[in-house]
């Protein structure tokens, strides 16, 4: 009996040595901002994606001008049609004075420009691959034809290209396009693989809104990394399975950025392009700003707010009146007081700005009918790290998950599973459509998510239901917008016929 009970205590020590060495090889990993995690009564409150389970991200020191991405020039454009190249290829870039960084970009070396298109044109765009490794070309938040929305099974390997057509059937909306490939997307998007799309329609281009590119409308595309000693990109030595953050901030490629611009009234369309970091922004005086727009286009009025939340692959526009700014300065802040970006005023007003106020954006609908259809897809998100899952189930590309009519609007129900460690947020994507948010918790949505939406980001034990049209046939993907646990099989597929 004594032997035995000796034989015990050992291998609960040892046990316990294992587990306790887990644990901190874990915690370091997760580069938490503190060094720990809470580990009384195992509630693992931090895993809900607060700041102590990211990196620290410092703040910008303001010392270098914010630049914008070039604008595509097309290959071909007529009333009807209009064409593009579109270059996956690697490079080097100077993010840091004297220092050149290995990187990824799309027509260049960092980043891509964005592609400007209009509702009702016919689009090709010709897609070639200069990589060394594969890849594919994914139209985030556009509305085509399953064939071409670019997801892991449209593989384009080393000097390979093709050519895609589609017709731009959706209203004005701020997109982007990103890689997609099986278990390689969150490295290439972290080396830069990342670029934004403009929809325009005739509703935009009369609203009485800033819309002169890189003067009044900017593009803001937020990015979080870590860079070696080098200042080099070793992605495989910053990866985090559930999630990869970085502790230094780029505003579209820009280290420690800054803007220097007029006092009126300026329009930013936010992109988290983030792996996995969600911000949220307000500024440093706790002025009011509008949110005009969401993921898949105008809200139906301005929400006025002082704070907005931005989950990985989200976009929203904003409109902010510099002309309200005491002094000369006001800073984007995100959470825990970091500097996202210093604005610097210049003295002069620019008077040739003729934006009014408008209470009408856009004609959303959501009609009772479809509120109060049944619910008849059910999704679960569950787990962290490679433990990740949908409905039990990690991705298969041989499997068909769901089935749906074209044209047909159905209620899919999402749920963030709160397991016994405490879960995290998980931010849900469908591609090819645009979806309509019913509920949360049985409560409907505050007006920020009362657009049209590609994503939602649900926290632990939260429940949605959401209104789904696919215009397009063809088979899509759904799945976790954290790149990591995409990567690792928290994804799925419905053909849709």
């Amino acid at each position: 009996m004594k032997r035995s009970m000796m034989v015990w205590g050992i291998s609960a020590v040892v046990y316990l040595g294992v587990v306790m060495i887990g644990y901190s090889v874990y915690s370091n990993n997760t580069n938490n901002s503190n060094g720990s995690m809470n580990m009384p009564g195992m509630e693992h409150s931090s895993m809900n994606m607060s700041h102590e389970s990211v990196t620290e991200l410092k703040s910008s020191l303001g010392k270098n001008e914010m630049t914008f991405p070039k604008v595509l020039k097309p290959d071909f454009e007529d009333s009807n049609s209009i064409s593009y190249t579109i270059r996956a290829q690697q490079g080097t870039f100077a993010i840091f004075d004297g220092m050149k960084t290995q990187t990824f970009g799309y027509n260049g070396d960092f980043l891509g420009p964005v592609i400007k298109l209009k509702k009702g044109m016919e689009v090709s765009f010709h897609l070639v691959n200069d990589l060394k490794e594969n890849t594919t070309f994914h139209w985030h938040g556009l509305e085509v034809p399953g064939d071409v929305d670019g997801g892991p099974d449209k593989v384009l390997k080393p000097s390979e290209s093709k050519t895609i057509k589609f017709t731009v059937k959706q209203d004005a909306a701020t997109l982007w396009f990103h890689p997609h490939p099986m278990h390689e997307t969150a490295e290439q998007v972290y080396k830069g693989l990342a670029g934004m799309i403009y929809i325009d329609d005739t509703n935009s281009e009369e609203l009485s809104i800033p819309k002169m590119y890189g003067v009044d409308d900017l593009p803001i595309i937020l990015q979080d990394k870590t860079f070696t000693a080098d200042k080099q990109l070793d992605y495989g030595k910053a990866m985090n399975e559930d999630g990869t953050t970085g502790d230094t901030l780029l505003i579209n490629g820009v280290v420690d950025p800054k803007l220097t611009i007029d006092r009126k009234k300026v329009r930013l369309r936010i992109l988290n392009g983030s792996n996995m970091r969600t911000y949220k922004l307000h500024f440093d005086n706790y002025m009011e700003f509008q949110q005009i727009s969401s993921d898949g286009g105008f809200l139906n009025k301005p929400n006025t707010t002082k704070e907005i939340e931005i989950a990985p692959s989200e976009r929203v526009e904003v409109i902010a009146d510099l002309t309200k700014v005491n002094g000369n300065q006001v800073t984007l802040i995100n959470e825990g007081n970091t500097k996202v970006l210093p604005i610097h005023l210049n003295e002069s007003h620019d008077h040739s700005q003729q934006t009014i106020e408008t209470n009408t954006l856009n004609d959303l609908a959501l009609t009772d009918e479809i509120k109060n259809k049944e619910v008849t897809k059910t999704i679960k998100l569950a787990g962290m790290g490679n433990g990740v899952s949908i409905n039990g189930k990690k991705f298969d590309e041989n499997r068909i998950d769901f089935t749906q009519k074209q044209n047909e609007t159905e209620v899919w129900e999402i749920e963030n599973v709160k397991d016994s460690m405490g879960g995290m947020n998980h931010p849900f994507h469908i591609h090819g459509t645009q979806f309509q948010v019913i509920s949360i918790d049985g409560v409907a949505p505050p007006e920020n998510l009362s657009g049209l939406k590609d994503t939602i980001s649900l926290k632990p034990g939260q429940k949605a239901n959401i209104a789904v049209r696919f215009s397009e046939k063809g088979i899509y993907m759904f799945h976790c917008h954290i790149l990591e646990h995409e990567d690792n099989g928290m994804m799925g597929q419905i053909k849709v016929d």
